[in-house]
């Protein structure tokens, strides 16, 4: 079997934050309410290609990975260049089952093993704002992706190893803060898709959830996000950061994690970034790889 390639959230490239506004104020509380979502879930990251005055979820948005570059595809509302075909159903397994409309199966550079386990009523939101923007012409990209890679009837065979559906289940045991961060953390903001290693397949390696990868490769490792590495910091300084990407001591984050402060994580309530926080401390610590 060949591997697919793994999810991420943030993909290497440009900052999308200069992309053109996505259209009039929204009316109806059920899109207001989906753009909150959409921040949460990172979806302008992928969904708008890497330039100045790029068209907000138009596509073309490139995600270099060890199997080859995936272009995010059109999300506006288009009948025929994005989504404005699908029905709502159409929707739900794309997000839950990794499914496109035709049943074929989406590579996990689309993080669904994350998305899968969203809300109905996130998920309803989610919808109804991405019904709201205004369409856009803009054509897909097809993956360059090498010989196997490319073949999708093999992610059937990763799925089987890789990916569990399912809703997200609250933890009896854990109080309601720290369950919403879960939440946040694991499902919406899908950050394990990135801050857990992988094997040479692209599966994750669960025990090591959110241990982040090694330093010093050429990409620069990802952060462990266990009370391993988030213990040197206060929750003020972790607020700070998530809201401006910048340190206590005045350093600045890397692009990639840039763009996810820029479009996610600063644009989220104080309550949810608490809720964040008080998971990831909730975390066993697990150690950095050698």
């Amino acid at each position: 079997m060949a591997p697919v390639a793994p999810a991420a959230p943030a993909p290497v490239g440009k900052p999308a934050p200069a992309a053109q506004a996505v259209g009039a104020p929204l009316t109806d509380p059920a899109a207001r309410r989906g753009e909150y979502i959409a921040s949460a879930a990172g979806c302008l990251g992928c969904h708008t290609e890497a330039k100045d005055k790029a068209v907000a979820y138009a596509g073309g948005r490139a995600l270099k990975t060890p199997f080859g570059t995936f272009y995010g595809p059109n999300i506006t509302p288009h009948p025929a260049a994005g989504i404005g075909k699908w029905s709502e159903v159409d929707f739900a397994r794309a997000l839950r089952e990794g499914l496109r409309p035709d049943g074929a199966h989406y590579f996990p550079a689309f993080p669904y093993p994350s998305f899968a386990r969203i809300s109905e009523a996130d998920l309803r939101d989610l919808w109804a704002y991405l019904r709201a923007l205004p369409p856009s012409a803009r054509q897909n990209q097809a993956h360059d992706l090498g010989f196997a890679f490319n073949l999708r009837f093999l992610v059937r065979f990763w799925k089987w190893l890789y990916f569990t559906p399912g809703r997200f289940t609250p933890d009896p045991k854990r109080n309601a803060t720290v369950n919403r961060g879960d939440y946040l953390v694991n499902v919406l903001g899908h950050c394990g898709e990135c801050h857990t290693p992988r094997n040479f397949l692209g599966g994750p390696k669960r025990a090591r959830h959110l241990a982040g990868t090694p330093k010093g490769k050429s990409d620069g490792g990802v952060s462990n996000l266990t009370p391993t590495n988030l213990k040197k910091w206060d929750d003020a300084e972790l607020t700070g950061f998530l809201q401006s990407g910048m340190t206590a001591d005045g350093d600045v984050t890397g692009e990639r994690m840039g763009e996810v402060v820029s479009n996610t994580t600063s644009r989220l309530s104080a309550q949810d970034l608490a809720s964040m926080i008080a998971y990831l401390r909730a975390l066993p610590p697990i150690a950095d790889a050698p």
